[in-house]
């Protein structure tokens, strides 16, 4: 049956090629919901390649559309927000801790409890920072073809880059096309990176706009060497700054032959059509049905040419294997009915099937592991939004009703204009949700790495409040609970990871204040944001202090020709028990042995735009060797050293 919706799917994806809709990768402008008669407003001319340069194109045709319809447009400035996406993520990384090597994982320095998902998630979620989900897939709609190139050089033999072009072959049909790719060696031993993201959109529109259909093809391969990070009896080394390490290949690492690859692919179809349209009602209403057929089917892999003693006894000797698969079939319908009084409302309904395990069973102390989890689960859902006066109100909610996972969420938000520049923010959500997959089960040649539990859902609380002023500032408040917090750390007797699920509430409180202040063509950019924790058990750990703060210049030169930002960026966060990594797992656990933190991490940067071309250079973490050599990552994983950096982002109008 799974196999037959697929190639339904296929089908309908390949009919919809010959038949529109947007996105841009660097800088966003909001324009607002997604409407069909926006495409209209476009040039009247073709775009085939018959007349492909067109005059009276405007940026502001150059949609960018979220999977949940909310427009923006292609936007080529250069501020010091793209300053801060510049990155091998290509978004703002604030709150995210990155290893020595791009590529490499991040360690999570704030955290967002917001959860609206009801089934677990797929394990190894320290490679999954670069993995593409369906939320982050836009779609495009363009008078003229589009082109992003983004290139940024990497560590030892290796570069980044990203391409991405998208075309409309008429007023209803548009597709994308882009590949994003890595390879950097690295500063230490045996810990190269080497990753690809294909993705393949396609949108249309019928000409009298009752039918519309998203679809997007996502495949990805995420590969990493792991070497466990330099030994214990190398620190003394690191920390002393001794100089004959200053060539970090010279350390010992705890091993160098194993590597992990999170590999997926991805194909995904929402379409939509409308019963009733606005102009066919005498009140603003419509009504359209909708349908989501989405299948994905991932793998992580852990392999080691010989045992090692960092990760306990092995079954094995040599040629080592850990091999996780899911394949997760959704199948979705749903109803939305909208009012220009009453608001938008919708209702869904939907099944998801899935399939995770491993090919073989464990017997391990005369106990069965098995080596499946499969199943159905069936749920409903909806959400209400509507705007009244000043005021925007929105809720969704979601619940599992039958099968083999429980699980629920409800989420509600509003947002109110007090004046022009003033907006206040409140939201609550609650949230029941298995814990991931690799918590449940778990399947190794290392005996230690062999589990299956059945744990509690994990129960969050959050609630947030929010003023934002762009004249005064920004303040968010975030108050959240957790119950049944599961979490890796390492078993006492055995010293060697396990998860485990904590029986109390933990207490987190976060307050953040950003503030962009302008003084003629200066400007100082501040993120500071105090954190506090109520957690008897320490299994769930951040920084009481985060901060990021940019002092920059800006300035036009050569009639306006040439548009430069310079400045100095300085991060920091107070010590704390910082997460350790599990490079077979790919999974952070909790320690309490070490405080890290509390060095200063400066960047310097020279920015400059040149029509659509935006080119950077930085000095990464210049203060390195003269602030003293304590700066980690996660324990046993220093962070980067000083390095030139250097790149360009690129936008092609034809």
């Amino acid at each position: 049956m799974k196999k037959i919706f697929l190639a339904l799917f296929l089908f309908g994806f390949g009919l919809s090629t010959y038949s529109q809709i947007i996105q841009s990768t660097d800088g966003l402008t909001p324009t607002g919901d997604y409407d069909e008669n926006q495409q209209r407003r476009g040039s009247t001319k073709s775009t085939s390649n018959k007349n492909i340069i067109n005059y009276d194109a405007k940026i502001e045709q150059y949609l960018i559309i979220s999977p949940e319809r909310d427009t923006t447009h292609v936007d080529t400035s250069l501020t010091i927000k793209k300053e801060y996406k510049w990155n091998y993520l290509r978004r703002d990384a604030f709150g995210l801790l990155k290893f020595n090597n791009v590529g490499q994982t991040y360690n999570t320095l704030i955290y967002n409890l917001d959860n609206e998902k009801l089934m677990p998630l797929f394990g190894a979620r320290a490679r999954h920072f670069n993995y593409m989900e369906i939320e982050d897939i836009n779609y495009y709609h363009v008078p003229t073809p589009f082109t992003e190139l983004y290139y940024k050089s990497a560590f030892e033999q290796g570069q980044q880059v990203d391409a991405f072009f998208t075309v409309n072959t008429s007023k209803q049909f548009n597709f994308s096309v882009a590949y994003k790719g890595l390879r950097s060696l690295g500063k230490y031993q045996h810990i190269l990176t080497s990753t690809g993201n294909f993705r393949f959109t396609s949108s249309y529109d019928s000409k009298d706009k009752r039918y519309s259909a998203n679809g997007h093809i996502v495949i990805q391969d995420l590969l990493n060497q792991e070497n466990g990070g330099i030994r214990d009896d190398n620190i003394i080394y690191f920390e002393s700054g001794n100089p004959d390490f200053k060539d970090r290949g010279v350390f010992d690492v705890n091993f160098e032959n194993a590597e992990n690859i999170l590999k997926g692919k991805r194909f995904h179809l929402d379409h939509t059509y409308k019963l009733i349209q606005e102009k066919d009602s005498i009140s603003d209403s419509s009504l359209k049905v909708g349908n989501v057929i989405s299948f994905e089917d991932k793998y992580y892999e852990f392999n080691q040419s010989a045992a090692n003693e960092y990760f306990g006894d092995a079954f094995q000797a040599s040629n080592l294997r850990d091999r996780a698969t899911l394949e997760d079939f959704h199948l979705g319908a749903y109803a939305e009915y909208r009012n220009e009084l009453l608001g938008d409302l919708r209702f869904q309904a939907g099944m998801d099937d899935f399939n995770y395990g491993y090919d073989k069973l464990v017997i391990l102390n005369e106990e069965v592991i098995t080596n499946r989890l499969n199943g159905k689960v069936y749920n409903i859902g909806g959400g209400y939004t509507n705007k009244i006066g000043r005021f925007n109100i929105k809720g969704d909610f979601g619940l599992n009703v039958a099968g083999d996972f429980d699980g629920n969420f409800i989420t509600g938000q509003a947002t109110l204009n007090i004046i022009d520049d003033i907006l206040l923010s409140a939201k609550i959500n609650h949230s029941s949700k298995a814990p991931n997959y690799n918590f449940l089960l778990y399947q190794s040649s290392y005996k230690n790495y062999n589990w299956r539990n059945n744990f509690n859902n994990v129960k969050t609380q959050n609630l947030q409040f929010g003023i934002l002023s762009q004249k005064w500032a920004e303040v968010l408040v975030d108050i959240s609970t957790i119950t049944d917090y599961a979490y890796y750390k390492k078993e006492e007797t055995s010293d060697l990871v396990k998860p485990f699920q904590n029986n109390s509430t933990i207490g987190y409180l976060k307050v953040q204040l950003n503030k962009d202040v302008k003084l003629g063509k200066f400007g100082i950019d501040n993120s500071i944001v105090y954190q506090t924790i109520e957690d008897d058990s320490q299994v769930f750990n951040a920084p009481e202090f985060v901060t990021r703060n940019t002092v920059y210049y800006q300035n036009h030169f050569f009639r306006n020709a040439l548009f430069l930002q310079t400045g100095v960026t300085f991060n920091y966060f107070t010590e704390y028990y910082m997460n350790a990594y599990d490079p077979l797992l790919a999974e952070f656990y909790v320690q309490t042995d070490r405080k890290f933190g509390g060095f200063p991490m400066f960047d310097f940067f020279i920015d400059a735009k040149v029509r659509t071309a935006r080119i950077y250079f930085k000095a990464e973490h210049f203060n390195s060797a003269w602030t003293g050599y304590d700066y980690y990552s996660a324990p046993n994983y220093p962070y980067r050293d000083f390095i030139l950096r250097f790149g360009i982002v690129w936008n092609f109008f034809l």
